[in-house]
């Protein structure tokens, strides 16, 4: 499904384009295909996608992408509560 959170192909934290990566806001094992079917998806470059998985910098921004993402999705699909029995939790 196309992401429901950007139009544009750049990078969603630093605003880069060229090689990008497609980043699933809500991972794991079952919320990477809840992600792709709800369309909350971002593109990130390399080193923001690197940045968001494997140091602790990056935390806060996935806690941002995430709750971004949960906003979306709410104003699209249906409650907060809907949200966490499809994704098993809330950020916000």
């Amino acid at each position: 499904m196309e992401s429901i959170l950007q139009r544009e192909r750049q990078c969603f934290v630093c605003g880069r384009q060229g090689e990008l990566d497609l980043h699933h806001t809500w991972h794991g094992h079952s919320n990477r295909k809840n992600a792709d079917d709800y369309g909350l998806t971002v593109y990130l470059c390399r080193d923001c996608h690197s940045m968001i998985h494997d140091k602790p910098e990056g935390r806060a921004i996935d806690i941002q992408l995430k709750q971004f993402a949960q906003r979306r999705w709410e104003e699209e699909y249906g409650t907060r509560e809907d949200f966490r029995r499809i994704f098993g939790k809330s950020e916000l």
